[in-house]
């Protein structure tokens, strides 16, 4: 088993001479070397300018430092453990590296050590460099000195650390905390406590109803209240499947009925096998998009300059192609099949510098298989959950991030993600095929204005770096937020509250087949300062520029210069989108430079200024708007042709009603009906459409003479609800378990149960119209 997890940090079965491998280990005996000739040993430090002792008042500062200095041994005995490194097997180096472990274990990471600063450089990130370090190192490590490093991991991370799953032992940092008992069971030789490890897994398996770990719609939270697949869940996909391929066939094999729900695998063969989806298909593909991972569920790490949205994708995709191989079979299949497509649609793996030979490895395997790359599929996820929705069609993607009473507006902690207030005001994130894939990923965060994120409504009332709080703590004091789908279309809904501000609006999106629906109402403020609905701001680098016609004529604006266009019908931004207002709008045009650094929104960033351009075009409610509305259209990729089509078709989108108390619309063309009803209320001419409770609802007329409503309870109040469809109805083929009676005939009405427990699920019913 030692020899099994040297073999999953340092790769095989490639050639060293070839590349990325050859630059890579290079780069890595590069980095080796010179760690090495920079250490000093001395009380309180093991390399200058890395002290770990002094005030309390830089306890994280320290910790921080003390976490580093292991995660510089572990990169030396990686280069000394890596063949084709310029420095493997290196005796100086390899004396080194165990001189810096002992002046550690000797100085400060020893049994009798109150810990101080972030826990999680001494229970999580220290311990598993050292242990890795160790176990590099494990041809010239000693019983003496193996034994003081498991007593060192003992006196930080006991057994005890997950007899409960809560606080800081749940979710990534649970599985985290696994992976240090596991290798320390294989360091010392003990399969107690490689047992421990394995069985302290089975509640990150389990779907959960609030808080931390993945919940029955695919969603993942994180810190109670962060929607963190990107991040967090990423690092527990990584070590789960870590620690799977290291006790595969052991006695400690973590297969078993919990894993095969989790994964969606089954027993059975052909037909039979990977029909039930599993995590891979739930909750990690549908926010990976052309060999990215969006960046709506990366919580503070969107603040990190060396993590963007491509390289968190290629860290995820890799721990992807370690469970194919580990799992095998028709699910390694299709796995591998994912994978492979999006690194042929993302950004190539030899771009991605700092992921590590092992997992450049992994996805080099997957990319030269003989695996057919799978395409982008077509659909709607709603993760009621975390307020998050994907929508996908073909050529484009987008994903909408919303906040509720059960998930923040965003996450500051460790002085990361200052500015990242408004993610959750209705950002409405897009990429296309071949065009805007890297909105986000060049330097989008230090530079963009944070105030005028896509598709939010905001104050441009002044917040403080970190306003509200840190760890999650500023959640808008709103239920109503989340939607209905068909699996195909969707209607979605959020009942905004401004941070730190009075803002209030009712946002409603409606995703279709080439466009989203955008409407606001009821936008109201008394912050003493404008409000805007942001139409979009895309990101068009550090020399980018872009067409822009409005209504057909060019608006190019000079640099830097603010032009407004009164009762535009639409525009179009060449290579990226085109917009289309059902009403005449006045739309505001800015062609900017912006300069910020990477300091500005994480403290632990460069300082050293980065500038990129910007379009940005938004309609402005005013100072203290009361009442204020919006509505337009988002079609991703449209050309100019297609946009001035769709602005002269008024009728292919009806929009309903856009008030504070329904905003609805119809759509003849694709037999669709949607409403976020956020009273009781009626839609349509002839009542089309009646609830007796808020709620959100989506109707689909089928061509075969079936219809398909979507019902769902956004805000988990409706102890009771009631439906009536002004549709002769014949039958009701099926329904979902949440239907307490119906009723046919000339129209059809649906009485609904408790819906307070079912999460914001859509419920479903099938009818045979007369």
């Amino acid at each position: 088993m030692r020899d099994r997890w040297r073999s999953l940090l340092l790769g095989g079965g490639f050639d060293r001479d070839a590349e990325p491998y050859r630059s890579r280990l290079a780069a890595l005996g590069r980095v080796a070397a010179g760690h090495r000739g920079s250490m000093a040993p001395g009380r309180g430090s093991l390399w200058p300018g890395l002290g770990y002792a002094g005030s309390d008042e830089r306890a994280a500062t320290l910790s921080a430092n003390l976490h580093e200095s292991l995660t510089r041994l572990r990169a030396m005995a990686e280069a000394y453990a890596q063949p084709g490194s310029g420095v493997s097997g290196d005796d100086g180096l390899g004396r080194a590296v165990l001189a810096g472990l002992d002046h550690l274990m000797a100085d400060v990471y020893h049994p009798g050590t109150t810990p101080y600063g972030n826990w999680w450089h001494w229970r999580i990130g220290g311990p598993q460099a050292l242990l890795d370090a160790a176990l590099l190192m494990s041809d010239r490590l000693t019983e003496r000195r193996a034994a003081a490093c498991c007593a060192a991991v003992d006196a930080f991370v006991p057994e005890t650390v997950v007899a409960r799953y809560e606080g800081v032992s749940t979710g990534a940092n649970r599985v985290d905390l696994c992976r240090v008992l596991a290798v320390r069971g294989v360091l010392g030789g003990e399969g107690p406590r490689i047992e421990l490890a394995r069985n302290a897994l089975a509640p990150v398996l389990a779907p959960v109803t609030a808080g931390d770990g993945f919940h029955a719609d695919g969603s993942f939270i994180q810190h109670s209240r962060v929607p963190y697949l990107g991040s967090y869940g990423a690092v527990l996909f990584d070590g789960l499947t870590l620690l799977g391929a290291l006790l595969r066939g052991s006695s400690w094999d973590l297969d078993g009925p919990a894993l095969r729900a989790f994964l969606g695998t089954t027993e059975g063969k052909g037909a039979a096998a990977g029909v039930v989806e599993g995590v891979v298909e739930r909750t990690i593909a549908p926010f990976v998009f052309n060999g990215l991972v969006m960046d709506n569920v990366s919580g503070r790490s969107i603040s990190r300059a060396a993590q963007d949205d491509h390289l968190r994708a290629h860290h995820l995709l890799a721990s992807i192609a370690l469970l194919a191989e580990t799992v095998g079979g028709e699910h390694a299949a299709r796995w591998q099949a994912m994978v492979k497509g999006w690194l042929e649609r993302g950004r190539p793996i030899r771009e991605s510098r700092s992921l590590g030979v092992a997992r450049t490895a992994r996805l080099q395997r997957v990319a030269e298989s003989r695996a057919r790359p799978a395409a982008e599929p077509a659909g709607h996820r709603l993760f009621a959950a975390m307020d998050r929705a994907t929508h996908r069609r073909p050529g484009w993607a987008a994903s909408l991030s919303m906040a509720s009473r059960r998930v923040a507006h965003y996450e500051y902690g460790n002085g990361e993600n200052a500015r990242g207030w408004h993610t959750g005001a209705g950002w409405l994130s897009w990429w296309g095929d071949g065009f805007g894939e890297y909105q986000y990923t060049d330097a989008f965060w230090p530079t963009a204005d944070p105030y005028r994120l896509p598709g939010i409504t905001a104050s441009k009332k002044r917040l403080a770096d970190g306003e509200g709080g840190a760890w999650a703590l500023p959640r808008p004091d709103a239920a109503w937020v989340g939607g209905a789908t068909d699996g195909e279309f969707a209607a979605a809904g959020q009942d905004l509250r401004g941070l730190g501000g009075t803002l209030a609006a009712r946002k409603a999106w409606f995703f279709l087949d080439d466009c989203v629906v955008c409407l606001g109402a009821g936008i109201t403020c008394a912050d003493g300062a404008p409000v805007e609905t942001v139409v979009d701001n895309r990101n068009l680098g550090a020399r980018g520029e872009a067409a822009v016609r409005v209504d057909g004529e060019a608006a190019d604006t000079p640099l830097g210069r603010r032009a407004r266009r009164r009762g535009a019908r639409w525009a179009h931004v060449e290579g990226h989108a085109g917009y289309v207002f059902p009403s005449p709008a006045d739309l505001d045009v800015l062609y900017e430079e912006r300069t910020g650094s990477w300091r500005d929104v994480n403290a632990g960033g460069s300082g050293d200024p980065i500038t990129r351009r910007y379009l940005t075009l938004w309609l402005d409610h005013g100072p203290d708007p009361a009442a204020a509305s919006y509505a337009y259209l988002l079609m991703p990729g449209a050309s100019a042709e297609a946009t001035r089509a769709r602005a002269a078709a008024r009728g292919r989108v009806e929009i309903l009603t856009n008030t504070a108390r329904v905003q609805a619309v119809r759509v003849a063309e694709l037999g669709l009906t949607a409403a976020d009803f956020w009273s009781p209320g009626r839609i349509g001419a002839g009542d089309d459409v009646a609830v007796s409770a808020p709620a959100c609802v989506l109707i689909r007329e089928r061509s075969d003479g079936t219809a398909l409503l979507c019902v769902s309870d956004p805000a988990r109040q409706a102890a009771g609800l009631v439906l009536t469809w002004y549709r002769p109805v014949r039958e009701v083929l099926s329904a979902s378990p949440a239907v307490a009676a119906v009723a046919t005939g000339p129209a059809l009405r649906l009485t609904f149960a408790d819906l307070r427990g079912a999460a914001g699920a859509t419920q479903q019913i099938t009818v045979a119209l007369a």
